[in-house]
């Protein structure tokens, strides 16, 4: 393309030929076209120019007298444009000093002494680059297009001027996405001083955390810690912004942010409170521990000879403790478990939990009546109930193996995450113990906070009495469960399914505890007590006045039967105490529209600071 500009009369009066073709050698650089000049009038062809071959340029008028600083308006009149300034070389390639920089990441990137890596192998776990890939890359080493998945690190080089080799410190903090979803993470690389935190690992971890009160997304911590490094303390165990600190921020961001903690190896002292801080704790199998002391200091304490996993393996936190919400059998499965469980999860709690395209249930809803035994003290398992209501392959049950009498469960019913509180009749018919109330009140908390709404499924013969319960603070603990239950404002829905005896009823969200609805079945019974206590309470005297044992009996089962009448659901249904009876292949359509109707509902509680119970 060649422009046409025109120069004025007085522009050329005067002017040989080499100052006009210097003029259009000058607009042909700073245009980057060819030119031809013409006068104002006419069509003389006065110079022609073509653009340098070296893509450099002048400045308007440079040399020329046109267009220059003080000339006011120039007399060129064009429809050209005007290039950005710059070299246009491409040509360039990254110097020696860049090049030094890319070989001391890939130093860092390598870790620990490579004697450590190797023992990593037989001791049941991955590389922590090799398990970031896993998590976040393409699980082949690659990483995809970044480095290990990863979408970014800080503080790579922390440490990096330390006498000792220290790559990153011990410890990777960054952002990630995962199963399409952004959060922070943090990783300790065991290879470097056993995954110890100090000075400016913790000052990484403080950072991490700090941001994800900014941004409002969740924290993965990708433990592996052998704990504070006891020669380096000084700098970092009682500073104001030092390792307690952790524990400051885990608690600012409690209910703000999912935190959720996989623990790949001994997490002791000081590095053993993140995961309990944490909403959610995983636990590897045969190769993790938590322990507020390790076994050697707990012998010179106590004189208590204990390995690690006796002291503080999955098996104790996952039946003993209740610190462990779900245990995994290796690395790939611990991904697994945790991908399954942030699905249910908003990324803060000004979020709604995501949903998902519902499906049917895995077993049919036709048979929930034939589940449920009349006979309020045979037992049945309530997950043969659930997998008839929820969706199909949606149940994520969790702290399973620690109070086993109540089920705590997070699914979905037509794509909507729901949490999931029920008893469990096929163990001690599902009388509520302390460690079961525990587990339910903890659970209820999490899900309010992430306004995650609630099932509960009632079939209990109330709290567990006698001394060894006392004891174990079942009054405490369920206190604990009713305040949790009376101070969720998430939607709830509360289910009569066979027995609901005792305080248990006012545990599962009874009528009296704001639920959105309470329903029954038709197997349903509301009362003080069970026909068999209530009888030997009230009329003990009376029946052993019967001298005849046929009598007697006789006279039992009469009263039984007026008993279970006066409970039974069809009374509490007549009296307006529930607000309706469904039958039960209906159940799972009748929570589904209930759900959807009321998933806007919001409750407000009263003006105060917070409670005290919890």
């Amino acid at each position: 393309m060649t422009m046409e500009l025109r120069l004025s009369v007085k522009e050329t009066a005067g002017q040989d030929e080499n100052e006009i073709q210097a003029v259009a050698t000058a607009l042909a650089t700073h245009f980057g076209e060819a030119v031809d000049l013409y006068p104002e009038t006419g069509d003389e062809l006065l110079a022609s120019a073509s653009p340098p071959d070296n893509g450099t340029e002048t400045e308007t008028g440079a040399g020329t007298g046109i267009g220059g600083a003080g000339s006011g308006p120039g007399p060129v009149q064009s429809a050209g444009r005007s290039r950005d300034r710059g070299s246009e070389r491409d040509d360039l390639e990254p110097t020696e000093r860049e090049e030094l920089l890319r070989e001391e990441i890939e130093e860092i990137l390598e870790g620990g002494p490579e004697k450590y890596k190797e023992r990593l192998p037989e001791q049941g776990k991955l590389f922590v680059r090799d398990r970031l890939d896993l998590w976040f890359g393409d699980g082949d080493g690659s990483g995809g297009d970044k480095p290990n998945g990863i979408t970014f690190e800080d503080g790579r080089f922390a440490n990096f001027d330390a006498e000792d080799d220290l790559p990153a410190d011990g410890l990777i903090t960054g952002a990630a996405e995962f199963e399409g979803r952004d959060l922070h993470f943090m990783a300790n690389d065991f290879t470097v001083k056993a995954g110890s935190m100090a000075e400016k690992g913790v000052e990484k971890f403080l950072r991490m955390q700090q941001r994800a009160l900014k941004t409002g997304r969740p924290v993965l911590y990708l433990m592996d810690s052998s704990g504070g490094r006891i020669d380096q303390q000084t700098g970092f165990f009682a500073n104001r912004e030092g390792i307690g600190k952790y524990y400051y921020n885990h608690s600012m961001l409690s209910g703000r942010v999912p935190q959720i903690c996989v623990l790949y190896g001994p997490c002791i002292a000081g590095a053993a409170y993140t995961p309990v801080f944490a909403d959610f704790t995983v636990m590897v199998r045969d190769v993790s521990a938590m322990a507020i002391a390790s076994p050697r200091m707990v012998e010179m304490v106590t004189g208590e000879d204990i390995d690690l996993q006796d002291l503080g393996g999955p098996d104790v936190h996952a039946r003993h403790s209740g610190s462990a919400d779900l245990i995994a059998e290796d690395e790939e499965h611990a991904r697994e478990l945790v991908a399954k469980l942030i699905g249910y999860l908003p990324d803060n709690s000004d979020e709604k939990p995501p949903q998902t395209e519902g499906t049917a249930p895995r077993l049919s809803p036709d048979g929930i009546d034939a589940v449920v035994p009349q006979e309020p003290n045979r037992g049945y398992d309530m997950f043969d109930v659930i997998e008839r209501v929820v969706d199909a392959d949606s149940v994520l049950e969790l702290r399973p193996e620690y109070g086993k009498e109540i089920i705590t469960a997070f699914a979905r019913i037509d794509g909507r995450p729901i949490g999931i509180v029920a008893n469990q009749p096929n163990h001690r018919a599902g009388a509520i113990f302390p460690d079961a109330a525990e587990k339910a009140a903890e659970f209820i908390w999490t899900c309010d906070a992430y306004d995650v709404p609630l099932l509960y499924l009632c079939d209990t013969p109330g709290f567990m009495a006698g001394s060894q319960v006392e004891k174990d603070g079942i009054l405490e603990q369920g206190k604990k469960m009713i305040y949790a239950t009376s101070s969720a404002t998430v939607p709830k829905q509360s289910v009569v399914v066979r027995k609901a005896y005792g305080a248990g009823i006012y545990a599962m969200s009874g009528p009296a505890y704001d639920p959105e609805s309470v329903i029954g079945l038709p197997s349903g019974e509301i009362a003080i007590m069970g026909p068999e206590a209530a009888i030997n309470a009230v009329y003990a005297n009376r029946l052993a006045d019967i001298d005849d044992p046929d009598e007697r009996a006789a006279r039992e089962q009469e009263l039984r039967e007026e008993y279970r009448e006066d409970i039974d659901i069809h009374r509490m249904a007549s009296e307006v105490v529930i607000d309706e009876i469904v039958p039960p292949s209906s159940l799972r359509d009748e929570l589904e529209n209930r759900f959807a109707f009321y998933e806007t509902v919001e409750k407000d509680l009263p003006d105060k600071k917070h409670g005290t119970i919890l």
